[in-house]
C-alpha cells in the first residue's frame, strides 16, 4: 500500500516552565497536525476496510488527518535518542499520568504535567498521534478525521448494535455511541418502528421489548430556566419513562455512513515509522526528531486497555512492517488489554465499546482467537495461529495485567491455550500480573470511591512498575539484557485455577458478596452480520452445544489476595483484601460484575472485632501492633522487589512509610 506523509508544526514552545530535568535539561513541546494519502489502488498485504469506498482528492488518493503532539529534549544531544509512542486511549494522553505519576491532562504543558519527571529524567521523547477515527474533539482529546465510505456517491447503510446502562436514575437521553465524546452512526431513519429497542437486567436475561411509541431517535435539549426541548435527532436516543439504572438497554437500527476506521492502524505505522527513520516527509518538511541530528536509536509504543488492544491487533496484522519492510516499534508495552485484540477494521466498528465485559458491552467483540502471543491450536475450530508470527519485524513484548483482566477480560487465554492449559510464551515476551489490583489504578489515588460497587474500589498503587519495566524493556532492546522472568498464575503450581477451585478458597468473609463466576467465553456465532460488528445469535449457557474456552481466575491465599505475579508492598503486608472484581451494588443489577473495578475489603482493626463478626482473616492489630510495625513491613515489601528487579531505587524512597488508622 502506497502511501504519503506529510507533517505540520504549528507550535514550539517550552515545556514545564522551562525546567531543567536532571541530565537532559529542559523539554519543548510540539504541536501540529499529520496528513496520510493513501492509493487505495496499490497492493498491500493488509486490506483497510472501505478504502476502495472513500473519497478521493485530485491525486487519486485518500486522505486522513491526525492531531500531533510531541515532548521533546530541547536539546537533543541531552536525549537518550529513544521515541516512546503512545497509542491514545479514547483520544486522551495517560503515559504522564501513569509513568510519571502526574495528574491527567490532554494538553501536558506546566511543571505539574510532569509529575515526578521520570520519562524526562530518562531522556524519551514522547509521542502522540490519534488513531481512533470516531473521537470528538473537546477537553485536549487527540482527533483523527478519517472519511465516510460511500458507495458510488449513495450512502452506505448496515445495522449497528447501540447499548446503554445507566449508573442513576432520571437519565432520558442518550448519543447512539453511548458516550457524548464519541461519534454516532447517524440512523438512517428516524422511524423508531424500523429499529428494536430491547431491556433485560443481565446479559442472560431475556430481552422485552420496548415499545417503539415510548421511544424516539431524539435528544432532549434544556435550558437554563428548567425549559426544555425535544428535537428530532438521526444521533440520539431519548426515552421518556428514564432509563433503568443497571438494566441492559440494547437498539438495533439501521445506521449510514460508515467511517473507514482501519486507518488508524496505518496511521500508527506510519508515523511510528517516519519518526525512527526518515529525516523528510513527502514534501521535504524536516522530520523535528531528526533535526540534523543522527535521529533515535530505538522506538517504542505503549497502550492501555482499549489502545492495549490495538497494540495487539496492530502486532497481530503485520502493521508493525513499514512499507519498506522495516520494524516500527522495537518494544510493545500492552497494559490491562486482557485476551482482547481491538476489532477496527470493519465496517460499522465501535472501538470505543469496551469489547465484551460481563455485564456491559457483553456481545461486543474483540476476544477472539488467537489470545495469546505463542503458537497454539484453537480445539473448538481447529485453527492454528499466534500474535507473533513474524519474527524479523515483531517487537519485543511487554504485557501487563491486573487481577481485572482474569475477570473481565479473560486475561488467562494471554498464556494459556483454549483448553486451559500452561503455554509456554515465546523468548521476545514477558507477561506480568499485577496481583490484586485493579484495571484503573490511579496514581494520585485520594479517596477510593464506591461508585456502582458494594466495595469501595481497589488502593493498590502499581505505577512504579511501569517504570521498572520500561527500564528493562530498554535495557533487552538496546543490548539483549532479558527482563526477569514473567510472572503470572499457571496450572502446574496451582496458581492458575477453575472458578470452583477459587470459591473453595477465597475466604467468606462476612457480608460481602463474591462474583458468581468469570466472564466467560462461548464460541459465538457472529452469524450474517460479523461485519458490522455484533453477535446475532445468543449462544445457550456454556456456549452452543457446551463449546467455550476455558476461563481461568488467580488463586488466593487465605487473606484473600491472590498468590502469583509481581505483588506490590500494600499486597505483601496488607490492611484489606484487594481483588480485581467487584460487584454491582443494589438497585443497579447487583450480583453483576462492576465495570472494570476492584474492590478494597478491610480486614477487622481489632480480634475482638474479628470474633465478634467472624471474619476468617487475621486482624490489623493481629498482625501490626502498631503503625510502626506496619511501616517496616512495607519497607521489607519494597526492598524485595528491588531485589527482583520490579522497583526502582527512587521508587524504593518513595513507598509509604505511614498507613491509615483510625
Amino acid at each position: 500500500m502506497e502511501s504519503q506523509l506529510t507533517i505540520r508544526i504549528d507550535r514550539r514552545i517550552p515545556f514545564a516552565e522551562g525546567h531543567a530535568f536532571p541530565g537532559s535539561g529542559p523539554y519543548e513541546c510540539l504541536t501540529g497536525g499529520v496528513t496520510l494519502s493513501v492509493d487505495p489502488d496499490a497492493p498491500s498485504p493488509q486490506r483497510i476496510v472501505d478504502l476502495d469506498k472513500a473519497p478521493r482528492n485530485a491525486d487519486g488518493l485518500v486522505e486522513c488527518r491526525s492531531d500531533l503532539y510531541i515532548l521533546r529534549p530541547a536539546d537533543p544531544e541531552r536525549g537518550n535518542r529513544r521515541l516512546l509512542f503512545e497509542f491514545c486511549n479514547r483520544g486522551n494522553k495517560r503515559a504522564l499520568q501513569f509513568f510519571n505519576d502526574a495528574p491527567h491532562s490532554n494538553t501536558p504543558l506546566a511543571l505539574e504535567d510532569a509529575g515526578n519527571g521520570f520519562l524526562m529524567r530518562r531522556g524519551y521523547t514522547i509521542v502522540w498521534a490519534a488513531w481512533q477515527g470516531d473521537v470528538l474533539p473537546g477537553e485536549g482529546r487527540m482527533v483523527f478525521d478519517v472519511p465516510v465510505a460511500a458507495d458510488g456517491g449513495r450512502p452506505i447503510t448496515g445495522l449497528v448494535r447501540a447499548e446503554f446502562v445507566a449508573d442513576e436514575p432520571g437519565i432520558d437521553c442518550y448519543p447512539l455511541s453511548g458516550d457524548t465524546t464519541m461519534r454516532s452512526y447517524a440512523a438512517a431513519s428516524l422511524d423508531p418502528a424500523r429499529a428494536t429497542l430491547t431491556r433485560r437486567q443481565y446479559a442472560s436475561s431475556s430481552r422485552v421489548a420496548v415499545p417503539a411509541g415510548a421511544w424516539q431517535f431524539a435528544r432532549q435539549e434544556r435550558g437554563p430556566k428548567g425549559q426544555s426541548a425535544l428535537i428530532p435527532s438521526s444521533g440520539y436516543v431519548y426515552l421518556a419513562a428514564c432509563f433503568d439504572p443497571g438494566w441492559i438497554y440494547e437498539l438495533i437500527y439501521e445506521a449510514r455512513d460508515p467511517l473507514v476506521l482501519g486507518l488508524g492502524y496505518l496511521v500508527g505505522r506510519e508515523v511510528g515509522s517516519f519518526f525512527r527513520y526518515e529525516s523528510e516527509d513527502s514534501e521535504g518538511n524536516p522530520n523535528p526528531l531528526y533535526d540534523g541530528h543522527s535521529g533515535l536509536e530505538k522506538s517504542y509504543c505503549w497502550g492501555r486497555s482499549q489502545s492495549g488492544r490495538l497494540i495487539r491487533e496492530f502486532v497481530y496484522r503485520g502493521f508493525n512492517a513499514d512499507a519498506q519492510g522495516r520494524r516500527v516499534f522495537d518494544g510493545a508495552f500492552s497494559h490491562v488489554a486482557g485476551a482482547g485484540r481491538m476489532w477496527l477494521n470493519h465496517r460499522f466498528a465501535q472501538p470505543t465499546r469496551l469489547s465484551g465485559a460481563q455485564h456491559e458491552d457483553h456481545l461486543y467483540y474483540g476476544d477472539s482467537f488467537p489470545f495469546s502471543y505463542a503458537r497454539c491450536t484453537d480445539h473448538l475450530t481447529g485453527k492454528t495461529d499466534a500474535i507473533l508470527k513474524r519474527p524479523a519485524t515483531d517487537p519485543l513484548i511487554m504485557h501487563t495485567q491486573s487481577s481485572t483482566e482474569y475477570w473481565q477480560r479473560r486475561g488467562s487465554l494471554v498464556h494459556t491455550d483454549t483448553k486451559g492449559g500452561d503455554l509456554a510464551q515465546p523468548e521476545t515476551v514477558r507477561v506480568y500480573l499485577w496481583a490484586s489490583s485493579q484495571h484503573f489504578s490511579d496514581p494520585l489515588l485520594r479517596a477510593p470511591a464506591r461508585g456502582i460497587a458494594q466495595q469501595r474500589e481497589n488502593i493498590v498503587v502499581t505505577s512504579p512498575l511501569f517504570r521498572s519495566l520500561l527500564d528493562h524493556l530498554d535495557r533487552w532492546a538496546t543490548d539483549g539484557t532479558p527482563p526477569p522472568p514473567s510472572r503470572f498464575p499457571r496450572r502446574a503450581d496451582g496458581t492458575l485455577v477453575s472458578m470452583a477451585d477459587w470459591r473453595g478458597s477465597f475466604p467468606r468473609v462476612p457480608a460481602v458478596a463474591i462474583p458468581r463466576e468469570p466472564n466467560r467465553l462461548p464460541l459465538y456465532d457472529y452469524g450474517p452480520h460479523a461485519e458490522e460488528g455484533f453477535i446475532t445469535k445468543d449462544p445457550p449457557e456454556g456456549g452452543a452445544g457446551g463449546e467455550e474456552y476455558a476461563v481461568l481466575v488467580p488463586s488466593t491465599n487465605n487473606d484473600g489476595n491472590e498468590v502469583a505475579g509481581i505483588a506490590m508492598p500494600l499486597v505483601q503486608a496488607p490492611l484489606a483484601t484487594y481483588t480485581g472484581w467487584s460487584i454491582r451494588a443494589a438497585g443497579l443489577s447487583p450480583g453483576a460484575l462492576a465495570h472494570l473495578s476492584g474492590s478494597t475489603i478491610p480486614f477487622a482493626k481489632t480480634k475482638a472485632e474479628r470474633e465478634a463478626t467472624g471474619d476468617p482473616r487475621a486482624s490489623v492489630e493481629e498482625r501490626h501492633p502498631s503503625p510502626h510495625d506496619h511501616v517496616r513491613a512495607l519497607i521489607a515489601a519494597a526492598r524485595r522487589l528491588v531485589g527482583e528487579g520490579f522497583l526502582l531505587e527512587e521508587d524504593y524512597e518513595r513507598v509509604p512509610r505511614t498507613a491509615e488508622w483510625d
